[in-house]
Parts: C-alpha cells; sequence; structure tokens
C-alpha cells in the first residue's frame, strides 16, 4: 500500500511546547483513520501540520511524497482541510467562497454546484454574504469547501460538530465515499459513537505522539489540541 502520510520522530513547536513530540504515524492510501485522544493529545497539531499549515521543526513528514520540512506549500493544492476555523471570508457569499475555494485547488464550477448541492447550499444560501450565516451554516459552507476540492488527502478534525442530523449522515457518506475513490480520510473526534465506525482502523494519541494507547491524562498539555 502506497503511502499518503509517513511521519518519522517528527516535532512540531507551538511557542516552545512540542504540540508534536516526535510522533511515527503512517497512513496508507485509500484509509480512514480515526484519530483519538483526550483534549492536548496532538491531534489537531498532526492534522494541521499534514495541512502544511504548522511546520515541522525535526524529525521526517512526507506527505504525498511531499516532504513538509522542505516545502509546506507543494502539499496545499492537493488537502482538503476541515478544522476549528472555517477559513471562510466573511464579505464574501457562499457561492463566491467557494469558487475560490475550487480556484485554489484548480477545480472548476462543475464542481462548486455540485459541493453546494451537496451540503444544501445552492437554494436561498448561495448569495448570503458567510458573515450572516449561523454557525450550524457556516459549519457546512466549511465543509463544502473541502468537497469542491476533491482532495487526495481529506483532514477532518472534529468533522459532525456542530452539524444537524441531516448533515452528519452526508458526511458520513462523503467520508465513505471519499475512501471509496481511493482518497485517504485522516480524522479527528470525540464522537466516538458516530465516527468510529467510519475508521478503518484507530490511531491513539497522547502527549504528542502515536503510542497505541489513550493515557487517561496528558501532562503539561492543557490547552493544546
Amino acid at each position: 500500500m502506497a503511502l499518503v502520510v509517513c511521519f518519522r520522530s517528527a516535532v512540531s513547536l507551538i511557542g516552545r511546547f512540542p504540540a508534536l513530540a516526535g510522533i511515527d504515524l503512517d497512513v496508507g492510501a485509500g484509509e480512514v483513520v480515526l484519530l483519538r485522544g483526550p483534549n492536548g493529545a496532538g491531534k489537531t497539531t498532526l492534522l494541521r501540520a499534514c495541512a502544511g499549515l504548522t511546520p515541522i521543526t525535526a524529525g521526517d513528514a512526507r506527505v504525498l511524497d511531499s516532504d513538509l520540512r522542505k516545502d509546506r506549500r507543494s502539499v496545499r493544492r492537493r488537502v482538503g482541510l476541515l478544522g476549528h476555523a472555517s477559513f471562510l471570508y466573511e464579505d464574501l457569499t457562499v457561492e463566491e467562497n467557494l469558487r475560490f475555494a475550487a480556484r485554489t485547488a484548480g477545480k472548476s464550477s462543475d464542481d462548486v454546484r455540485s459541493g453546494m448541492s451537496i451540503l444544501g447550499l445552492d437554494g436561498r444560501l448561495r448569495d448570503v454574504p458567510v458573515g450572516r450565516l449561523s454557525a450550524g451554516q457556516r459549519r457546512r459552507v466549511a465543509i463544502a469547501g473541502v468537497v469542491v476540492r476533491q482532495p487526495e488527502l481529506w483532514l477532518l478534525d472534529e468533522p459532525h460538530a456542530g452539524l444537524d442530523e441531516r448533515t452528519r449522515d452526508v458526511v458520513d457518506g462523503l467520508i465513505t465515499q471519499a475512501a471509496a475513490q481511493g482518497s485517504t480520510v485522516l480524522m479527528a473526534s470525540h464522537e466516538l459513537e458516530r465516527a468510529a465506525p467510519l475508521a478503518s482502523r484507530h490511531v491513539a494519541m497522547g502527549g504528542g505522539r502515536a503510542d497505541g494507547r489513550i493515557p487517561d491524562a496528558v501532562p503539561h498539555a492543557v490547552g493544546v489540541a
């Protein structure tokens, strides 16, 4: 199986704090991997590092054959990150935000229309500025922003958070479909009853490492996800 993510003793610092403290991780093509662990385990930092947003300061880290220590920018076009922040422009409409997301990934207007339709954004919400949307509606636009990019690697941080039941079902379908079409999904979630059945493999994280177990507590990691 070809590796999409390959980390070896990878370290990422937030200030002086090692949010990733020498993590080893392999994720193969077509896998759906669930990251499990308490707040402060390093899950969010790992996802952001895979997206090329958080630097790796030591060790080795490759995503889609890109060396993240040498070039973080080249991987960004090929991944889709759903994070805690929406990465949306509040003064732009829903459609304008999604067209921008599509352009940055080299995708077409057809991809925008498809993403809007899947997330129920092709009706009255199409021309509404994002700044006027509810939190749940913004989350749907953020998910659509990942969909229109058609990424090779989906990076999902709490993908079901803030969504109604119908949209949660849509997200489940998107994850399953992405893997079936050969993409890879790496997600972090505390909603294990919802997320666990979607995953082909679980990885336990704690203290910035993936060590195969879920610790009861992570010392000195309060406030870092």
